[in-house]
């Protein structure tokens, strides 16, 4: 079971539907489960439930998840595979020491992916989806897998598997989603 946890403003919000649903949809196409909680919740969620945890985005102007950070402090010590898209690549980002920044984008764009890894595959150039006001500064000790360093695309964590993408893959590159799904849950964290 894979928990999607949505980091709308509130609970059962109307942009679940853009941020949330579309994730949880690829997944059961995929032949997985999962379970949408919001971030808010997180004191009452059984964590040993899930296999794995999604963070997903959130509408333009939807920050409130970054104005209690300290809800997230438990991404320091999880040992479940973490995917952060957007707003859940920020959350990362902050926890692990990162900035979150200034840095609007809407629209297609091309992404160059320059370290292979598990979730994006091996290096080269896919069209990817934005829709964020804000980016992040790449967390010490993370590895850049796609952008850089001015403007982070895609990470990940030394050791864990802990992933952030600024993109949606809920609207052009579903597979990534699918990618994170089918992770074995302990990797070599050099081949990660």
């Amino acid at each position: 079971m894979i928990l999607l946890l949505d980091l709308c403003y509130e609970k059962d919000s109307l942009s679940q539907y853009e941020f949330v649903y579309p994730i949880a949809d690829t997944l059961t196409r995929s032949g997985f489960s999962s379970e949408i909680r919001h971030f808010t919740e997180l004191n009452e969620i059984e964590w040993e439930r899930y296999d794995r945890i999604i963070l997903c985005g959130t509408a333009l102007k939807d920050n409130d998840y970054a104005e209690r950070m300290e809800l997230f402090s438990w991404i320091l010590n999880s040992k479940k595979p973490i995917l952060g898209i957007c707003a859940g690549m920020q959350v990362i980002s902050a926890v692990f020491g990162g900035k979150i920044l200034p840095q609007p984008s809407i629209g297609l764009e091309n992404i160059s992916i320059i370290r292979d890894s598990n979730l994006l595959g091996r290096q080269r150039e896919i069209e990817g989806y934005h829709l964020h006001n804000f980016g992040v500064t790449l967390p010490e000790g993370f590895l850049l897998l796609a952008g850089r360093l001015d403007r982070v695309e895609a990470f990940r964590h030394p050791q864990r598997l802990i992933y952030g993408i600024v993109f949606h893959p809920e609207v052009r590159n579903r597979w990534i989603i699918e990618q994170f799904a089918r992770l074995p849950p302990l990797l070599d964290p050099s081949s990660a």
